[in-house]
């Protein structure tokens, strides 16, 4: 039986991607919306089964602040957050505040489609392996956390970087070529060399691996 849903998330065309992956897999998705000031009443008012919320900085001071808003008014809603690899810190946060579930932003969609039905049924929807990681890095704090989004800019040329910021934006191999000034058969090859680098198999997982690791704010700081 399809789970009634939202997606909350950041970047819009994210949140659009996994609404319609989710629909074909027979689920009822009553929106696909982007943070805001309003997005908590927007669940408020919709009263999904579940909310699948988007963040790129668990750990920072009041990102769960709508999960504690929509728990409090809607306690039927199971929030699920989908987030990058979590520190103890965001685990807790996020459970805390009352989520049902953390699932990493990479996970396949037949793991995200697992934690929903999970939070639905009133369970913890965490993977095993996320835990074991949380109490790990507990029990052996890294003197200098890994910062993903720096490391994977530092193994991106500026022109890839310039591929990379285009893809996210939406933009085809035509409009990419047109934008940099150079032939289609270039701007694919780079649009590949990205990819590779970066360990995924399509621009979809490309832009939602650089929105997720800050990578997007760090190349347009690095392009200004």
């Amino acid at each position: 039986m399809g789970v009634r849903l939202m997606v909350v998330d950041d970047h819009r065309l994210l949140a659009e991607a996994l609404a319609s992956a989710l629909k074909l897999r027979g689920h009822r998705v009553l929106a696909a919306a982007a943070p805001s000031a309003g997005a908590a009443d927007l669940v408020v008012s919709r009263a999904p089964e579940v909310c699948l919320l988007g963040t790129a900085a668990p750990a920072e001071p009041g990102v769960f602040d709508p999960v504690v808003r929509i728990k409090k008014e809607r306690p039927q809603v199971a929030v699920v957050v989908l987030g990058p690899v979590p520190s103890p810190r965001g685990i807790a946060a996020a459970f805390a505040a009352g989520a049902s579930g953390y699932v990493r932003h990479d996970e396949r969609i037949e793991g995200v489609e697992r934690a929903m039905m999970k939070a639905r049924a009133g369970e913890a929807a965490v993977a095993p392996q996320l835990l074991q990681g949380a109490f790990a890095e507990l029990l052996n704090p890294a003197a200098q956390p890994d910062d993903e989004g720096a490391r994977l800019l530092r193994m991106l040329t500026p022109r890839e970087v310039e591929v990379l910021v285009r893809v996210a934006e939406g933009e085809d191999t035509r409009l990419i070529a047109a934008g940099m000034g150079i032939a289609p058969s270039t701007a694919r090859t780079h649009v590949q060399r990205v990819l590779m680098k970066l360990g995924v198999g399509s621009r979809l997982e490309a832009a939602a691996l650089a929105a997720r690791t800050g990578l997007l704010d760090r190349a347009a700081t690095r392009r200004t």
